[in-house]
């Protein structure tokens, strides 16, 4: 009875004021996560750990998590796919159901017909250091019957921030006084303490795990003194492999509600001239609606496409009048596109990418493959 009594909507105003806060907010390691979500929201701390686990057993948060910067620990990329129509449906389903190693997944078509438009299935791959990303996608093409992959790696990153709630509203335009910061995609080695510490530190939070001292049982299930853990959970912060606390919310599928939290996930693609794709990426970065932002090279089957970012919203229109208001910016800094596309979002799974090597060789042998 008490559980039915507290709201799960993303429209209540105190689940509001939490969600502004705990969808992107909390960047890097935080020792009370939950704490800084209190402190943040300006919500008593008993209030938001309630509010976050009846949101979680509803579905209105999808899942609870430490993201990392998992482009620091395994080589990653955006892969497009091109897989015959009658293929499409059971090679998504491969994918997020039997490749621990893709993360998003997601089928696209754009409004205009390019020679980008055959790929039509859209994943993010990481696999971990050791391993090689070509031989897994080869391997994923032989179980899907996908045709051809592009990798697509990020070579500079933008933005990355999914806060739906605090981007209700947001006016077509809407930006940063300052372009983007710039983070470099480089790849960093653990050693075993660190990787015990990662693994534990990644899983997603049950309901009931969500409580004052959230650590102190992964420090246990680690097998590490909890002051350890922390110190070793900020050590990775500053080597910037830590992402953030995230709550992160069903955003595409309604919920028990019958909400929606959004409706269009829009992939944006620019060809700039080369040489000016940070330039190119901090003023596209800047834009509040942006998600995601990344400089990533097309080649020719995307026209040299090089800048891409991801916007999410309720209304396609709205979504479309910011994509012009970013290239509006982009031709008054005179910058110069020669090429831009839309792949809209249209069904799309995501779940959190393994990265372990431990995992990634237990992964080989139960498929009857050769980790070396």
């Amino acid at each position: 009875m008490v559980a039915a009594s507290v709201s799960i909507s993303t429209n209540d105003p105190t689940n509001a004021k939490i969600l502004a806060v705990s969808e992107d907010r909390l960047q890097g390691f935080q020792r009370d996560p939950l704490g800084e979500i209190a402190r943040q929201s300006g919500v008593e701390l008993s209030a938001v750990i309630e509010r976050i686990q009846a949101m979680l057993r509803a579905g209105t948060i999808r899942r609870v998590r430490q993201t990392l910067l998992a482009t620091n620990l395994a080589q990653g990329a955006l892969v497009a796919w091109q897989v015959p129509a009658e293929k499409l449906e059971t090679a998504f389903d491969y994918m997020f159901q039997h490749d621990p190693f893709s993360g998003h997944v997601v089928i696209r078509t754009t409004d205009t017909v390019t020679a980008g438009s055959k790929y039509r299935l859209w994943t993010t791959v990481k696999v971990p250091q050791g391993f090689s990303m070509k031989k897994h996608c080869e391997f994923l093409c032989q179980q899907t019957g996908a045709e051809k992959f592009l990798l697509l790696p990020a070579k500079k990153l933008f933005a990355l921030g999914v806060g739906h709630v605090r981007r209700r509203g947001l006016r077509p335009g809407s930006r940063a006084e300052v372009p983007a910061e710039v983070t470099d995609v480089s790849v960093v080695t653990l050693d075993e303490t660190e990787w015990r510490v990662l693994v534990t530190l990644k899983r997603e939070f049950a309901p009931e795990e969500l409580v004052s001292d959230i650590w102190a049982a992964r420090a246990g299930e680690a097998a590490v003194p909890l002051d350890d853990f922390l110190k070793v959970a900020e050590n990775l912060n500053r080597r910037k492999i830590i992402g953030r606390f995230s709550t992160f919310l069903e955003h595409v599928k309604p919920v028990a509600n019958g909400e929606a939290v959004t409706r269009y996930n829009a992939l944006f693609h620019w060809a700039v001239p080369a040489g000016r794709e940070i330039e190119s990426g901090r003023e596209v970065g800047r834009h509040h609606i942006m998600t995601h932002a990344y400089w990533r090279e097309g080649g020719s089957e995307f026209h040299h496409v090089n800048v891409m970012g991801v916007a999410h919203g309720t209304d396609k229109a709205v979504l479309l009048a910011h994509k012009t208001a970013i290239d509006e910016h982009l031709q008054e800094a005179g910058i110069p596109v020669s090429y831009t596309n839309v792949f809209w979002g249209g069904r799309s799974e995501i779940k959190p990418s393994e990265i372990s090597p431990f995992a990634y060789r237990e992964w080989c042998k139960a498929t009857g493959l050769d980790p070396g």
